[in-house]
């Protein structure tokens, strides 16, 4: 009996001490592949950020913003302060983020992104609770209160009515309404290769839910706070009016 437990602890330990060297390589890789990926964002688009009306704060935030492409949490996720980053979960699409196993890498152990499945299967939870129970854990988020890219001519889609719900159940949490700028334009939709083009990323003043405001009314303050950061050129539309 004794030997026996001795051999189930060294088999234990063992396995443990083969685990931990394995974790630690794996953690010190996403380090470095999370900062290549920065790299190569600032190399490829120039991406820069601008604050408008706030600035970087160590407080839990859910940061909301418009979505054209895939890049997109990427330059956003970027652009953040490291200390804010390390904090920061993207809510990515769990198909496209789990198709293969580099993009699972970069998407759970370099970003720890917050994977929602999008095949309406009802499997995993709902995506609203699962963005609930992220946010009441402490973590921060990146969301795309679309639903989904936007790879048509409409400058914004309607937005879900996550965000209300979120903004109803999380009251502290600072919303943050953010434009992504021209990535759009950088990685089209069916190309491989980035066209060398100037992002920007625009983070405006947060918002919060008033008290009685109802979906539809919050919902309408929010798209009007995601398209007032767009830039004066994007706003004027090839008849000299200008775009809503």
């Amino acid at each position: 009996m004794n030997n026996d437990n001795g051999n189930n602890k060294n088999d234990s330990s063992s396995s443990d001490d083969s685990a931990r060297p394995g974790a630690i390589v794996r953690r010190g890789l996403a380090v470095v592949a999370g900062q290549l990926i920065i790299g190569a964002a600032g190399l490829l688009t120039g991406v820069r950020a601008i604050w408008a009306g706030t600035t970087p704060k160590a407080e839990q935030t859910l940061y909301f913003a418009n979505h054209t492409s895939h890049g997109d949490f990427v330059l956003l996720w970027a652009t953040l302060p490291s200390d804010l980053r390390a904090l920061t979960r993207p809510v990515a699409g769990q198909d496209y983020w789990e198709a293969s196993k580099l993009r699972n890498f970069i998407g759970k152990d370099v970003f720890n992104a917050l994977m929602i499945r999008r095949d309406g299967s009802g499997q995993g939870g709902n995506p609203v609770d699962q963005m609930k129970e992220a946010l009441e854990g402490g973590d921060s988020l990146i969301m795309f209160p679309e639903g989904t890219r936007n790879t048509g001519d409409d400058i914004l889609l309607p937005l879900k009515s996550g965000l209300f719900h979120l903004a109803r159940a999380c009251p502290t949490v600072r919303l943050v309404p953010v434009w992504i700028e021209n990535l759009k334009r950088v990685l089209p939709k069916g190309t491989l290769v980035p066209i060398p083009l100037a992002c920007t990323v625009r983070f405006g003043a947060p918002i919060q839910l008033e008290e009685g405001e109802d979906k539809v009314a919050f919902l309408a303050r929010a798209r009007t706070a995601m398209l007032d950061l767009r830039p004066e050129y994007d706003r004027i539309e090839p008849n000299g009016g200008t775009a809503s």
